[in-house]
């Protein structure tokens, strides 16, 4: 079975932490972490399109469904502290035990 086949919300509070040059990416950033930032948010929107319709579901990883997909383009970057970037081509839709869910640009689906 393919897509999401089940009644879910846009998160709205995990939105800016995956967009560039945003506070929230930039605060992962200063606390030496990586951000996981989508080009732009109408290529964040599409990926959320097509995985709620196509993506596969890859499994129950820390307290989320998990549903992604490896796109053709790149839609995101990898950015680490130090400013090296790596383009990301999988999208990933977590999805709480309330039915939110916001997306991710990864390197690949989630492991346990």
């Amino acid at each position: 079975m393919t897509g999401i086949n089940r009644q879910i919300t846009l998160d709205f509070k995990h939105i800016a932490k995956h967009l560039q040059n945003t506070p929230q990416s930039k605060r992962l950033l200063n606390r030496g972490r990586a951000a996981h930032v989508f080009i732009d948010e109408t290529t964040m929107n599409s990926v959320a399109r097509t995985i709620i319709e196509v993506g596969e579901f890859t499994g129950t990883i820390r307290e989320y469904d998990r549903y992604g997909m490896f796109f053709d383009q790149p839609i995101g970057y990898r950015v680490s502290h130090d400013g090296t970037r790596t383009l990301l081509y999988y999208g990933e839709i977590k999805v709480n035990a309330s039915g939110q869910y916001h997306v991710i640009p990864r390197t690949g689906s989630s492991q346990k």
